[in-house]
């Protein structure tokens, strides 16, 4: 299934290609995205030719942290109608929560869940939807755009608990330094922002029940018209549970309130089942985290909620007609 992003995905897209001597142009001819996305920022574009054009783009130029420059600058107002869910909520946590339920207005292929536990806050990005190659330049623009949203909020002295990727470390890590303050930590379960529970509790000025109540109505309507169909929604919470090895059917239907033969119904009326969406949503994170060869194999099975390394190199051997190792040894793009 296709997912689009706004066209303000690609703000900055222009400069930060002409400072490391790229032609911002041709890279947008080359994966298919008219030019004229960087003029209107509610242009709705492909999110696999974003993720196609900043991969390129940092391998072009040997820009290892291209997307992480572009998220740097940006601003609340990038965001369009999803800026109005952070500026009119009473404290920095419903912002949060808000933007999490919304964030399909502004970008489909991203699901972003909050998880809390012993005081601290977990803002997870997972990616929907099958990425055609590596997507390190993509996870760290989102990533880097969400921490500047809670640092406009919080202040510039605000620091989170840890910054986390699944991808590798760069060769130098002397821009995450500087945009988060911090070095992040590499080779993580997940992509996002651990921060204490306390961070989030912060009273926003800008709130105002009146508007509030009128934005929410406004962005509701938005949303039914684009709500997500149920196959996207079994992906959302397939991505979450397949790292913790409890991901069934049985349990999806119980995350979305419905039983199994709902799930079932609906899938089929698209062509989808459980099977396939669940073998997708594992290609799509196998070649993601087989890739980084700093992660030993047994914990690529765990991740991808197989009960043992046997079984996974099985369905690998399936899948891809040859062994993981033998998949990590091929030359690279």
């Amino acid at each position: 299934m296709s997912h689009f992003v706004r066209s303000a995905s690609l703000v900055n897209y222009a400069e930060i290609a002409h400072s490391v001597g790229l032609d911002p142009l041709s890279r947008l001819r080359a994966v298919g995205i008219s030019y004229q996305a960087l003029l209107d920022p509610d242009t709705k574009i492909s999110a696999t030719s974003v993720s196609r054009l900043l991969e390129s783009s940092a391998r072009a130029s040997k820009t290892e942290d291209f997307g992480l420059r572009m998220a740097e600058t940006r601003q609340l107002a990038n965001l369009g109608p999803l800026a109005i869910a952070l500026r009119e909520e009473p404290t920095l946590r419903r912002a949060v929560e808000a933007m999490a339920r919304y964030m399909r207005l502004h970008n489909e292929a991203l699901a972003t869940r909050i998880e809390e536990i012993d005081g601290l806050v977990m803002i997870r990005c997972d990616t929907l939807g099958r990425q055609l190659g590596p997507a390190r330049q993509s996870t760290e623009l989102v990533v880097g755009v969400m921490y500047r949203i809670l640092q406009l909020f919080l202040g510039p002295a605000w620091r989170p608990r840890s910054i986390c990727f699944a991808h590798a470390a760069p060769v130098s890590n002397a821009t995450h330094l500087r945009v988060f303050s911090i070095a992040p930590m590499f080779n993580q379960e997940f992509d996002g922002i651990v921060c204490r529970s306390a961070d989030l509790e912060v009273a926003l000025p800008s709130y105002n029940p009146a508007v509030a109540q009128q934005a929410h109505q406004y962005l509701d309507t938005l949303l039914a018209q684009s709500s997500a169909c149920m196959a996207d929604k079994v992906r959302q919470v397939v991505l979450s549970m397949l790292p913790v090895g409890s991901c069934s059917v049985e349990r999806v239907a119980l995350q979305l309130g419905v039983d199994r033969r709902t799930v079932h119904h609906h899938l089929s009326a698209t062509g989808e089942s459980y099977s396939t969406i669940l073998a997708a949503v594992r290609k799509e994170l196998v070649e993601r985290y087989a890739a980084n060869k700093e992660r030993s194999l047994s914990e690529v099975a765990e991740l991808l909620g197989f009960a043992s390394l046997s079984a996974f190199s099985r369905w690998f051997r399936h899948e891809y007609g040859c062994s993981v190792s033998r998949w990590r040894a091929r030359p690279a793009p």
